[in-house]
């Protein structure tokens, strides 16, 4: 069965972001379709996090204005970002290791939470029940990403392959629109990578969420991918299905090195 790939979701126009004399991006255009999953690959340095950081409010752009869902802005809130639907995974695992696997992934939750902290603290009433709502979801994420095994150890304790698993999960729980994946299957071994991408494709068709993805594994890439940006010196070089972008001498060039 074909994918239906939707509307334009994520439209980002003439990006360009700078810090001091270092142009980190230039220019850059591009859009996300719904339900698609899109690539962003390129050397180290082309600045691939700092698109990602820009999308989710990290970083505001000196230029430039992102479209999301039809509304444009000319920077983005971090908070504003998750609660328009817009979640996270980083490079570097950000978890609590000394918290649970159930813990670490409910944090996502926080955003959903309308009970108070003094009845949240106590437990009664609306707040038990929707703290039962809210871990009901994490369960079902916890199925989802076949981590049923370790709910209760504390994620530091969990080898780097599950660890990346977790914090997936973690970025589950904020039930995004649109899954920003940095690096997801950085420092994996094979097996693990395989994993991964087989989730990454279950969101995508389970939960239906578009996904934005930044991978240097190139076969992952052309395996999983609806379409691809190419990134070389915080200047596109790219733009297209796997098979255009494998194809096109400037991404073959700044690969292999013979552009530079």
């Amino acid at each position: 069965m074909t994918k239906k790939i939707g509307d334009v979701i994520l439209d980002v126009k003439n990006i360009s972001l700078q810090f001091g004399g270092v142009k980190a991006l230039q220019d850059i255009s591009f859009d996300v379709r719904e339900h698609e999953i899109r690539a962003i690959i390129g050397p180290n340095g082309a600045g691939k996090s700092s698109m990602l950081n820009c999308i989710n409010g990290v970083y505001t752009p000196q230029q430039g204005s992102i479209t999301f869902r039809g509304k444009t802005f000319s920077h983005m809130n971090s908070r504003a970002v998750a609660e328009m639907g817009v979640a996270r995974t980083f490079q570097n695992l950000a978890l609590f290791k000394g918290m649970s696997v159930l813990d670490n992934i409910m944090t996502g939750r926080n955003l959903k939470i309308k009970s108070n902290l003094f009845l949240q603290a106590l437990r009664i009433g609306p707040a038990e029940r929707e703290e039962t709502r809210h871990r009901e979801y994490v369960e079902h994420i916890v199925d989802f990403l076949e981590i049923q095994a370790y709910r209760k150890t504390p994620v530091g304790q969990l080898p780097y392959g599950l660890q990346k698993r977790v914090d997936l999960g973690r970025a589950l729980a904020m039930e995004p629109q649109v899954l920003l994946l940095d690096e997801p299957m950085a420092g994996m071994n094979v097996e693990e990578k395989q994993d991964m991408c087989r989730f990454v494709l279950d969101v995508n068709d389970e939960f239906g969420t578009t996904v934005v993805l930044i991978e240097h594994d190139m076969s992952v890439v052309m395996d999983i991918s609806d379409r691809v940006v190419v990134l070389d010196y915080g200047k596109k070089i790219g733009d297209g299905t796997p098979q255009v972008v494998r194809n096109n001498p400037d991404v073959i060039s700044a690969y292999l090195g013979t552009s530079h």
